[in-house]
């Protein structure tokens, strides 16, 4: 499974900008699903239609988004500097020294400016980008342009760090699903990869409206409470995918809840539950799209979540996989 998360997490995709990934996904999901399409949100929708002979199956959404976090040119200065602003998350403590990388491949290093006080840290407004320009006029960026964060996949036995865990890791997990699925499936699913989710949950927001699916699942990353003075919380890395009961922005449907977790104990998968503070997924837009829709998520336990270095377990992931495979090949009488 490595190489299929090095292929996704080193892929370029801030939000608003996912073609790439998106081409990058579509071949691998092609040959397991009926039909695939992409919306004019840019969304990626590959459906997996029920077996033959099911009366009215459950419409089920699947949302794993491909966007992540970046940055953007908003003015070059005489000398060639960029300076930027943020596309989502981007948190101005992970800037100094980091490197980012514009589509056509132009390198960036990340500086600020001066501060006496090094014990404080500059807003991102203070911060800029060096492409190794010497004027306006011959720098290779033009205002508008966005870049990602550029960190290599580094796998540390069981533990795989990259610039976009989230929620590349998600794709992954749909990816491996969707392999893993037998052909007697019970409900249409769509397995949507979405856009724009860090700024906003546009993408899947978009999609759902489109489905008007009964029952939708996220896939994303979660925080954990297990590093030193962390929040806390009742997640820790390596010790299974988590159950979703509520975010900042949702609440789980308790009949899915209930679902998953029975589903898990059924297959002797190790869970986590998960009550976040802040943040929310996917799951909020599907939930409230249309007439609603019974929504929930699967999360998978990350480390230093919106930084250049986020971290996941293999096995979290591989429980995860395990997890929404068991959940849609079963009933979902809730």
């Amino acid at each position: 499974m490595n190489d299929l998360i090095r292929m996704l997490v080193e892929a370029y995709g801030p939000s608003g900008f996912e073609d790439g990934i998106r081409e990058i996904i579509r071949p691998l999901v092609e040959p397991h699903v009926d039909e695939v399409r992409v919306d004019a949100m840019g969304n990626l929708i590959a459906f997996k239609r029920a077996a033959g002979g099911q009366a009215n199956p459950h419409k089920v959404m699947i949302a794993a988004h491909m966007d992540e976090i970046g940055v953007m040119v908003s003015h070059i200065t005489e000398k060639g500097f960029l300076r930027f602003t943020n596309i989502g998350g981007v948190f101005s403590h992970t800037l100094m020294g980091g490197r980012v990388r514009f589509e056509d491949g132009t390198l960036g290093v990340i500086g600020s400016d001066r501060i006496d006080d090094r014990s404080a840290i500059h807003p991102l407004s203070k911060h800029f980008i060096d492409v190794g320009a010497t004027s306006r006029e011959d720098c290779p960026v033009r205002v508008g342009q966005a870049a990602n964060f550029d960190r290599p996949f580094e796998a540390r036995g069981r533990h795989l760090t990259a610039k976009s865990m989230d929620d590349r890791i998600g794709c992954v997990v749909a990816i491996e699903a969707l392999r893993h699925l037998p052909a007697d499936i019970a409900h249409d699913l769509y397995f949507v990869f979405s856009v724009q989710e860090e700024v906003g949950t546009r993408g899947a927001e978009v999609a759902a409206n489109g489905i008007m699916p009964d029952v939708s699942i996220a896939l994303d990353v979660t925080l954990t409470g297990d590093v030193p003075e962390a929040r806390p919380m009742d997640v820790s890395l390596g010790s299974g995918p988590a159950i979703k009961v509520k975010d900042s922005g949702m609440i789980s449907h308790p009949g899915l809840v209930r679902l998953m977790r029975r589903r898990a104990e059924e297959a002797g998968i190790t869970y986590q539950m998960e009550v976040l503070d802040g943040g929310s997924t996917d799951a909020r837009a599907m939930q409230l799209a249309g007439p609603g829709s019974v929504a929930g998520c699967i999360s998978i336990p990350c480390r230093y979540v919106h930084s250049p270095s986020e971290t996941v377990d293999a096995e979290d992931v591989a429980g995860a996989v395990a997890l929404l495979v068991a959940l849609l090949t079963g009933d979902m009488e809730l």
